[in-house]
C-alpha cells in the first residue's frame, strides 16, 4: 500500500533526477564553446580557401586575357589608325576641293561684289559706299543686305584665321563695315524725318511708319501736336510699342526703334576679351555663332581698332599640343587603368609594360580639341559689378532693339511753290533725357520718370525660360541688366513689357546653357551614310538627322519652323540653332556653369572618334553608369542595329572604356550597383571598334566599312561639339 508521504518522496526524486540532467557543468560548457570556435574557424578557413581559389583564378583569367590583348595590340591599334587617317585624308581633299572650287567661283563672280579675302576690294567697296548720297530708305535696305552677305563672309575669314596680321585686317574690315551699316540706316532715319509733316497721321496728327527689310525693322514716330495726353503707341504689325513721361509728350522730339536682326553690339566685347582675356592655351579655332552683325555708337567701334589685336595662333595650338602629348604619356606610364579590382599581378604586369604600351588616342593622334558652336567669348571677373552681363552665361536672341529718341530735323515750308528748310550740318541730333543737367539721382527719379518698352517676342526664336533683358552701355561697351524695371512677361502672348531710366539700345537674353545638362542620348542608324541624334536635354528634347554632310533639325518645337526642312552643314546647324536659342553645345568654358562627369577628355575624343566610324550599323545610348566610374573611364550602351526596316529585340550591352583597353561589362543598366567586372565570355580589346565587333555580324561589320568619309566626318563633329559623354 503506497501512502501519501511515499509518493511524494517518489515525485521529488524524479523532480530532482530531471533538474539533475538538464543543466550542465562549467566543463561542459567550455567544452562546447570550443568545439564550436573550431567549427567556425574550419569553415572560415574553407571560405578563405574558396575565395583565394576564385581570386587565384580571376588573377589567371585576367593574365590571361591581358596576354592575349597585348598579342593583338598592335594590330587593333594600327587597324584603328588606318581607318581613322584614311578618312581624315580623304575629308581633307574634299574639304580643300570644295575651298578651291568655291574660290574659282568667286573670282568667276561679275556680281561686283568684292572678294573678302582681298583687301583693296574690301576697302575700295566700303570707300565708294561711303560715299554714295543715297538715303532712300528702300534702297538703303538692299544695300544693307549686300553688305551683310559680305559681312558674314568676313567673319567667316576671321573665325579661320591663322595669321595674327590676317586676322587684324579681317576685323578692320568686320568693324568698318558694321559702322558703315549703322551709319547709312541712320541717315535713311534723318531723311524720313525730314519729312514727317508731310506724313501724319489723320486721326494723331503725329507721324508714324513702319518700315520692314530682310534683316530690319524700322518704326518711327514723330511728336508733331505735341499732345499732353499722349502716353505712347503700339506698332501692332510688328509687336513693338513705347510709352513716354508725360515731360516729353510736350517736347519736339521723334522716338525710333529699330530692330535689327542681328547684333553687332555684342561683337565688340568678343574682339576686346580676345585681345586682353583670351587665355593662350584655349583654342583660337572656336567659331563666332552670331546670325548676322548689329550696333550703336560709331566712335566708339573705331577705338576697338587698337594695334594689339589678335594672339598668335600658332604659338597657342603648339602649346596645347604640348600640353597633350604630356596628358598622353601620363596615361600610359600609368601602372594600371583598369578597374580597382584588377588584380596586383595584373598591375605589376602593366607597369612593367607601361613605357611600351600604345593607347588608342595615340594611335589616334588625339589632340584632345572639341569643335565648338561659339567663339571665344568674355567672361565676367569676380571683381566686376554683377549687373555686368556675362556673356558665356547669357546668350543675346533675336537681334538689338535700338530705342532712341531724336529731336525733330527742320521740316519743310512750302511758300508759293518753293520748299524752303532749315538746312542743319549736324545731321540728327539725340535728344539728351534725362537731362544732363541733373546730377542728383533723386532729383532725376522725381522729374526725369522712366520711359516704357514692350516687345512681342521674335517669332524666329525659342525661349525656354523668361527672357532676360539687357541694356547696352555705350561707356564700357558691355550689356548690363540694371536700370531696367517693371518687368512682365505674358507667356501666352509671348511678350514683354519693362522701363528703362533712358533711352538705350537692349536685348532679350536667356541662359547660354539652360538645357544642360542631358539626361539622356542616343546615336541610331537609319540605314547608309544615315542616322538619328537625339539629345534629351533638361528642358526640350532634340533630335538632329544625318545624312551624308548633311543635317537637318528634326523638332516640334514652336519657333523653329524656319529651320524645318532645312539641310545644312554640321556647323551650319549649329549656328543656326544656337541663333535661334536651342544650344546643346559647348565650348571650353562649359563646365564653369555645368556639372559634368568629369571624364579625361582624350579618352572621351577617342571614344567618339570610334562611334563614328561604326554609327552607320550600331546603337548608342546613355548609361547612368558613366558618371558612376572614374574619371578615367566611360561607360555606354551599344548593339548592332540589324537596319531601319528591323528593331533589334537583344538588350543593349554596356562597354567600360578607358585609355589602354575596352572590356564589355558584365552589369546591365538594370543592375543594382555598378561594377567594372568584365563579362568572362568575352575577350579584352585595346579598342572600343574592336570589342564592338566581337558582338556584330559579318554583314555588319561589313556596313561600316562602307561607311563614306563625309557621314563618318560628320557624326564625329556633332559628338565632339555636344560631348554627350560629358554633360549627360
Amino acid at each position: 500500500m503506497v501512502t501519501r508521504d511515499s509518493l511524494s518522496f517518489r515525485m521529488s526524486s524524479k523532480k530532482a533526477s530531471k533538474q539533475s540532467k538538464g543543466k550542465k557543468t562549467k566543463k561542459q560548457k567550455e567544452e562546447e564553446r570550443r568545439l564550436q570556435e573550431e567549427e567556425e574557424a574550419r569553415i572560415e578557413a574553407e571560405e578563405e580557401e574558396q575565395k583565394r581559389l576564385v581570386l587565384e583564378k580571376e588573377e589567371q583569367e585576367l593574365e590571361r586575357l591581358e596576354l592575349r590583348d597585348r598579342e593583338h595590340r598592335e594590330l587593333e591599334l594600327n587597324e584603328l589608325r588606318h581607318l581613322v587617317e584614311q578618312n581624315h585624308s580623304a575629308v581633307t581633299k574634299w574639304r580643300a576641293d570644295v575651298a578651291e572650287k568655291a574660290k574659282w567661283e568667286r573670282y568667276m563672280c561679275c556680281d561686283g561684289t568684292p572678294d573678302p579675302e582681298v583687301q583693296q576690294d574690301v576697302n575700295t567697296y566700303i570707300s565708294l559706299w561711303r560715299e554714295d548720297p543715297e538715303v532712300n530708305i528702300t534702297p538703303v535696305l538692299k544695300q544693307c543686305n549686300d553688305a551683310l552677305q559680305l559681312l558674314e563672309e568676313l567673319e567667316a575669314l576671321l573665325r579661320d584665321a591663322t595669321d595674327p596680321k590676317e586676322g587684324q585686317i579681317y576685323e578692320e574690315a568686320v568693324i568698318s563695315l558694321q559702322e558703315l551699316i549703322h551709319s547709312k540706316l541712320h541717315l535713311s532715319t534723318e531723311e524720313i524725318l525730314k519729312m514727317a509733316n508731310e506724313n501724319t497721321d489723320t486721326e494723331t496728327g503725329n507721324m508714324q511708319t513702319v518700315v520692314r527689310g530682310d534683316h530690319t525693322t524700322l518704326c518711327l514716330w514723330a511728336n508733331l501736336k505735341r499732345n499732353p495726353r499722349f502716353k505712347g503707341l503700339n506698332f501692332e504689325e510688328v509687336g513693338l510699342g513705347f510709352e513716354l513721361p508725360k515731360q516729353l509728350t510736350m517736347s519736339d522730339i521723334a522716338v525710333r526703334i529699330l530692330h535689327t536682326h542681328y547684333d553687332h553690339l555684342s561683337f565688340l566685347p568678343r574682339m576686346a576679351h580676345r585681345k586682353v582675356h583670351a587665355p593662350r592655351d584655349s583654342p583660337e579655332s572656336l567659331v563666332v555663332v552670331d546670325e548676322a552683325p548689329a550696333d550703336n555708337d560709331l566712335p566708339e567701334q573705331e577705338e576697338t581698332k587698337d594695334e594689339e589685336e589678335v594672339k598668335d595662333d600658332d604659338e597657342t595650338q603648339q602649346q596645347t599640343e604640348d600640353e597633350e602629348v604630356q596628358s598622353i604619356q601620363e596615361l600610359e606610364g600609368r601602372k594600371s587603368e583598369d578597374s580597382p579590382e584588377t588584380s596586383k599581378s595584373s598591375r605589376t604586369s602593366a607597369e612593367g609594360s607601361g613605357s611600351q604600351i600604345q593607347t588608342q588616342m595615340e594611335a589616334l593622334s588625339v589632340e584632345g580639341e572639341f569643335s565648338s558652336p561659339s567663339e571665344l567669348l568674355p567672361m565676367v571677373d569676380s571683381s566686376e559689378p554683377v549687373p555686368v552681363v556675362d556673356l558665356m552665361e547669357y546668350t543675346p536672341l533675336g537681334g538689338v532693339f535700338y530705342y532712341d529718341v531724336f529731336r525733330i530735323p527742320p521740316q519743310a515750308h512750302r511758300v508759293n511753290g518753293w520748299e524752303i528748310r532749315q538746312k542743319l550740318h549736324t545731321g540728327l541730333q539725340v535728344f539728351p533725357y534725362p537731362p544732363e543737367t541733373f546730377n542728383s539721382d533723386e532729383n532725376q527719379a522725381l522729374t526725369c520718370p522712366p520711359v516704357g518698352m514692350s516687345v512681342k517676342l521674335p517669332d524666329r526664336v525659342v525661349f525656354l525660360e523668361t527672357p532676360q533683358v539687357a541694356r547696352w552701355d555705350a561707356a564700357d561697351r558691355q550689356w548690363r541688366m540694371d536700370g531696367i524695371s517693371d518687368v512682365s512677361y505674358e507667356e501666352e502672348e509671348a511678350k514683354i513689357s519693362f522701363k528703362m531710366d533712358s533711352f538705350q539700345a537692349f536685348v532679350l537674353m536667356q541662359e547660354t546653357y539652360a538645357n544642360f545638362p542631358f539626361l539622356s542620348w542616343e546615336l541610331s542608324p537609319l540605314g547608309k551614310d544615315a542616322a538619328t541624334f537625339t539629345v534629351n536635354g533638361a528642358l526640350i528634347e532634340i533630335s538632329i538627322r544625318i545624312q551624308g554632310d548633311q543635317c537637318i533639325l528634326q523638332s516640334e518645337v514652336k519657333g523653329l519652323s524656319h529651320l524645318q526642312g532645312q539641310w545644312m552643314s554640321s556647323p551650319d546647324l549649329q549656328r543656326a540653332m544656337i541663333n535661334a536659342g536651342i544650344n546643346i553645345f559647348v565650348n571650353e568654358h562649359t563646365e564653369k556653369y555645368v556639372s559634368s562627369c568629369g571624364k579625361n577628355p582624350l579618352t572621351e575624343h577617342a571614344a567618339y572618334e570610334q562611334m563614328a566610324l561604326f554609327a552607320s550599323a550600331c546603337t548608342f545610348s546613355w548609361s547612368k553608369w558613366n558618371a558612376t566610374c572614374d574619371a578615367e573611364h566611360l561607360v555606354m550602351q551599344a548593339r548592332e542595329h540589324p537596319g531601319p526596316a528591323t528593331q533589334p529585340t537583344d538588350p543593349q550591352c554596356l562597354y567600360l572604356l578607358g585609355a589602354q583597353r575596352t572590356r564589355k561589362l558584365a552589369i546591365t543598366e538594370r543592375s543594382e550597383e555598378f561594377s567594372s567586372n568584365h563579362d568572362p565570355s568575352r575577350d579584352f580589346h585595346s579598342t572600343f571598334l574592336h570589342m564592338l565587333q566581337d558582338d556584330m555580324s559579318t554583314d555588319g561589320i561589313a556596313r561600316t566599312r562602307e561607311s563614306s568619309y563625309l557621314f563618318v566626318d560628320t557624326v564625329r563633329s556633332l559628338l565632339c561639339a555636344t560631348r554627350p559623354l560629358m554633360f549627360s
